[in-house]
């Protein structure tokens, strides 16, 4: 069957005009900023491929719900709009919305987290990990081994290990795992996917062990469709009755809404638990505000309705992904050193194998990912041993295995001509690989390092 091009199945209505810098005004902003791509003025950069979260266009039919917004401080017509969607295409019957997905975290952890508890989940992720953390838990990562290896090919990389559950729970008893957090479209190891069979093993082990089953579901859409178009017998479904099938599976979830939903803030912690949701209604109110709008306003609310609605269209999910997988092969066919398969939200570099002179001890991802910026305006985000942080007890470095820089695509947002520009600025960073510096911290927060922390490079 011929393969034919695509087109983006929206059409532009209105523009924001970029400010163009030049080498010496880059070399100036990133020294200032400490090497640290956070700390750059959003002024100041061409491309932001730093992340997707708040940052994606909201289509007019969002537009149009925020003139819909009810403000009132309890009991918004908007809520109600937005809980009943979550739960007609996520099947969650009880939502409480929070700011964003950290705040949903928070309210969770507290709430089943005791001291010394585990929490298993496919690979860790920043935030996630530290409210375990500070709610007294450890989390064990049990994802499959190949997800830690840049190169394998593996469709689903972020399936979990059902030996690592079983050697945890034998170790600790079930009684010390309050849940397992399963993520879709694991951030940490690429955007990598979950098969729906995995999940549902995963599934029976925790009703074997009767341990709850929390889905992380900022980026489920994504995972969705490389179901669709990887897992054997899952061809004839749609993206929108895969994500169902997904949810359904699990009894609760945290929801940063500003990655798939496409809105600039909103969360949500959703479950099925009666009991649950009081005491999720109870901290909310502390935390975030009352259970009826919880950090977000109304017009949020039912901007965030709309964009759930239009996540699970096919065509959209067809071109995110694919913009994604344009900019992946144009690397790859360059011989750039990337993960593959490509993931869902980004396209990550490899540091390790771009600056080998460089230790790991040094931060390269971080260094690249300023030395990307110098060159073009470009801003991503490192993904390695500044963001794994450093552990607990020894105070030594986290050395994960994956050494990553992250270009993060916003949804709806750059065209094709962006991504062959951001394409031709790596191949320039590449060719001068060996004149990029380590770096070593200046300043170093304590938490979230990755955020804050700033750095000087190494002579």
């Amino acid at each position: 069957m011929e393969k034919r091009s695509w087109a983006e199945p929206y059409k532009i209505k209105m523009v924001e005009l970029l400010k163009m810098t030049t080498l010496e005004e880059r070399k100036a902003a990133i020294k200032e900023a400490g090497f640290n791509t956070f700390l750059l003025k959003s002024e100041d950069v061409y491309i932001d491929l730093l992340t997707d979260s708040g940052v994606g266009a909201m289509s007019d039919q969002q537009w149009a719900g925020i003139m819909m917004g009810d403000e009132a401080y309890a009991g918004s017509r908007n809520f109600y709009h937005m809980r009943d969607t979550i739960t007609e295409y996520y099947s969650y019957q009880f939502t409480v919305p929070t700011h964003q997905g950290r705040g949903a975290e928070n309210i969770l952890s507290q709430i089943l987290i005791k001291d010394g508890d585990y929490v298993p989940g496919n690979m860790y992720f920043t935030t996630t990990r530290l409210h375990q953390e500070i709610a007294g838990g450890h989390f064990v990562d049990v994802i499959i081994n190949e997800a830690h290896d840049p190169d394998s090919d593996h469709p689903f990389k972020g399936n979990v290990d059902i030996a690592k559950l079983d050697r945890l729970v034998n170790k600790v008893g079930a009684e010390k795992i309050p849940y397992v957090c399963i993520a879709t479209c694991v951030n940490m190891a690429g955007g990598q996917p979950i098969s729906l069979e995995n999940l549902q093993a995963v599934r029976q082990w925790c009703d074997k062990h009767n341990v709850m089953l929390v889905h992380d579901m900022t980026r489920v859409a994504e995972n969705a469709y490389f179901i669709q178009q990887r897992e054997t017998g899952q061809q004839h479904k749609s993206v929108k009755e895969i994500v169902y099938e997904i949810c359904a599976l699990t009894d609760a979830a945290t929801m940063s809404s500003k990655k798939d939903a496409m809105v600039n803030i909103g969360g949500f912690l959703a479950m099925n638990d009666a009991t649950l949701y009081e005491r999720a209604c109870e901290l909310v109110v502390v935390y975030e505000g009352l259970h009826t709008y919880g950090g977000m306003a109304g017009r949020d609310m039912e901007a965030l309705a709309i964009g759930i609605r239009e996540s699970v269209q096919d065509n959209h999910m067809q071109a995110r992904i694919g913009q994604v997988a344009y900019l992946g092969k144009k690397l790859e066919d360059a011989g750039v050193p990337i993960v593959k398969p490509y993931g869902g939200h980004a396209i990550f570099l490899n540091a390790k194998a771009i600056l080998p002179h460089i230790p790991q001890s040094q931060f390269p991802a971080q260094a690249l990912a300023a030395a990307l910026y110098v060159e073009s305006g470009i801003r991503a985000m490192e993904r390695g041993v500044v963001s794994a942080g450093r552990d607990a007890q020894t105070g030594e470095n986290f050395m994960p295995k994956l050494e990553l820089v992250r270009l993060t695509i916003p949804r709806r947002v750059y065209t094709q001509a962006h991504m062959d520009v951001t394409a031709e600025s790596v191949i320039r960073v590449m060719k001068y690989a060996s004149q990029v510096k380590g770096l070593k911290f200046t300043y170093e927060p304590k938490m979230l390092r990755f955020f804050m922390g700033r750095f000087e490079e190494v002579a």
